[in-house]
């Protein structure tokens, strides 16, 4: 695929908002946050690899996705797996029935480590794993599915029965994967303690310095010549098709990348929080997931990062004031906002606030230059 250079790619505007987003992120928040809150929001900004995923998939290619949960749980356990095994080295786990593996599967009578366990004791591994297995599991779901032209609801289906049936995977193999409580206590990185203030600000820098790259390679993709086909075949597949292109092979293209983008996510989340479990993989994450991007604006690559933000912002206020109303609250602001403003945040951006900034701004070019023009006149 043929990127446009970097500077048709990159207009003048998107560069001010990337420049925005990146102070906001990189200095903004940092200065006026403590740890614990500026913690939060980098575990806000792991949806928003979703969020960004789901800009390109649903936004672009018409690709409804309900299991966008399924990639992010795929992404986080592999992380979480290489870190379990750093901390279950045999001084560790001296204490249990078999040292030197997880206690989760010292505690089921698991007397040696499972082979697929082995590799994860290689960092290298872990980080290839972490990319390669979710993005290999979209694209055996995209043939199955693309190629035979399932689509629509009925695709949005099947990825939520996937979800499900992960979940359910993964809870029921309680040896092997820690069960419901999911892979715990995880302290260090190479012998480096993530837990201390120190790391979580290096975790959180990192974890902006990737969404950064990922937005860079998402707008890329939008402004090229794929981008334009995703967008005709949102809206026409079938002249698209007709006009001599496979449409499956740009469906799931797309959907890899954006499964790609939802394991660094989760890759990102099991660091900064310590532990990754089945309940970030199921069916209520995901649709979580859809909200952020369709309050952001499910057309918009940069929306998507700020609704990923204010809706998790209005989710936290919620959960701690009124613990017992958030789901009502979360579920009224979604059907708000796909009512009254189907574009999202972006939309409302685009519609009102960015032509009242452009109109006081050539008001204000248009006063500049009268005031020159009368000064020369009086010289």
């Amino acid at each position: 695929m043929s990127f446009v250079s970097f500077r048709a790619t990159f207009s003048r505007h998107d560069l001010v908002y990337i420049g925005i987003l990146a102070a906001l992120l990189f200095a903004i928040l940092p200065l006026f946050l403590d740890i614990f809150r500026l913690n939060l929001v980098g575990k806000y900004l792991t949806y928003a690899f979703v969020a960004l995923g789901l800009v390109l998939c649903w936004g672009y290619g018409g690709i409804l996705s309900l299991g966008q949960g399924v990639f992010f749980g795929l992404g986080g356990y592999a992380m979480a797996m290489f870190l379990k095994l750093e901390a279950s080295d045999p001084e560790s786990t001296k204490i249990q029935s078999t040292p030197g593996i997880p206690d989760f599967m010292d505690w089921n009578q698991i007397t040696e480590l499972p082979w697929f366990w082995e590799p994860f004791y290689s960092l290298p591994f872990a980080l290839l794993a972490i990319i390669i297995v979710p993005t290999l599991f979209a694209y055996i779901i995209g043939v199955a599915m693309f190629k035979r032209r399932v689509g629509g609801v009925y695709f949005a289906i099947i990825t939520q029965a996937i979800a499900s049936i992960l979940t359910i995977l993964i809870i029921g193999q309680q040896g092997y994967t820690g069960g419901v409580n999911g892979i715990t206590d995880l302290r260090t990185l190479l012998g480096w303690d993530i837990r201390t203030d120190s790391a979580k600000y290096i975790l959180y820098y990192l974890c902006c310095f990737l969404l950064l790259v990922c937005l860079v390679l998402a707008k890329l993709i939008t402004k090229s010549k794929l981008g334009r086909l995703l967008v005709a075949m949102r809206d026409s597949e079938d002249r698209v098709r007709f006009s001599g292109y496979d449409v499956a092979n740009f469906k799931i293209f797309v959907f890899c990348v954006g499964a790609a983008f939802a394991a660094i996510g989760g890759a990102m989340f099991t660091l900064q929080v310590g532990f990754m479990s089945p309940s970030f993989v199921g069916i209520v994450p995901s649709i979580e997931m859809v909200i952020f991007c369709a309050v952001g604006g499910r057309f918009s690559i940069y929306g998507a990062i700020y609704g990923t933000l204010v809706v998790n912002w209005a989710k936290t206020t919620f959960s701690e004031s009124f613990p017992e109303l958030w789901l009502f609250a979360m579920g009224a602001l979604f059907i708000g906002v796909t009512m009254s403003f189907p574009r999202g945040l972006a939309g409302l951006y685009s519609s009102y606030v960015e032509p009242f900034i452009l109109n006081r701004w050539k008001q204000l070019k248009s006063k500049q230059n009268l005031k020159v023009s009368a000064e020369q006149a009086r010289v």
